[in-house]
């Protein structure tokens, strides 16, 4: 079961996935295609991806024309900045931010010409993602530096660990 919620992005869902918990951890769904088709979610995912960081260590902003994404946080805890970077947008330029964690399950659908970005907060993390088109080696990405200060992306750090393509 999921509820979906709009945040002040239009077209970016906050995803609340409800999980069982007991004495030995959380069970639950990552992804389940008819859940999701009936909220009204009929993005068709053909790749799922992770990336597995230590603290500190930001990756993106990132996004393409073309790909929707599904993003989760199944261990650890994350900060994800979500940018809209349509220029025919009204909203082209607007950011939002949030926690991720396997405790609170939340999820955040990105659409396209949206850069999205990820800041690990705890001492490992894992960001999950599926996405709506196969990945390109970047070949199609646009690329916005996390402190571009056209945007004013909020980070809760001040030096993260970067690679050289988001440095």
């Amino acid at each position: 079961m999921i509820k979906v919620c709009q945040t002040s992005l239009p077209g970016v869902l906050k995803i609340e996935r409800f999980a069982f918990e007991d004495n030995r951890g959380i069970y639950g769904e990552i992804y389940k295609k008819q859940e999701y088709f009936d909220a009204g979610i009929v993005v068709e995912f053909i790749e799922q991806d992770f990336s597995c960081s230590h603290k500190n260590v930001l990756r993106g902003m990132h996004g393409d024309p073309k790909t929707w994404k599904l993003i989760s946080c199944p261990y650890g805890e994350l900060y994800l900045a979500v940018l809209n970077y349509d220029s025919d947008s009204s909203h082209f330029g607007k950011s939002e931010g949030f926690i991720l964690t396997p405790k609170n399950r939340l999820q955040i659908l990105i659409p396209p010409m949206h850069a999205n970005g990820h800041l690990i907060l705890s001492n490992w993390a894992i960001f999950h993602y599926n996405q709506s088109e196969y990945y390109t080696d970047g070949k199609n990405q646009f690329t916005v530096k996390w402190n571009d200060p056209r945007f004013n992306v909020s980070w809760p750090v001040e030096n993260p660990i970067l690679s050289k393509r988001d440095g």
